[in-house]
């Protein structure tokens, strides 16, 4: 597996245990142990996803940060670079 898609795999990853878990603490909002992972697990999904963002490019528009250009357009798309 490549850079790319290793970084994406674990995005993916970080997206899914956070959901788990957004949806247990909206059951059980005390559990220390459920915070502590989601703050760890939020903590990780934001470093892969600067990480892909540096050297990718952005995932979303909204990371998108060329103040002069909307390079959002600009060919190829997210899902098409290698």
């Amino acid at each position: 597996m490549n850079e790319k898609k290793k970084l994406l795999y674990m995005i993916k990853k970080y997206d899914f245990s956070l959901k788990e878990l957004n949806l247990y603490l909206d059951t059980h909002p005390n559990c220390r142990r459920a915070l502590a992972l989601f703050k760890q697990y939020k903590s990780l999904r934001e470093r892969a996803l600067n990480e892909y963002i540096s050297k990718f490019g952005p995932i979303t528009p909204e990371q998108s940060d060329d103040n002069s250009h909307w390079s959002w357009v600009d060919d190829p798309w997210p899902w098409e670079r290698s």
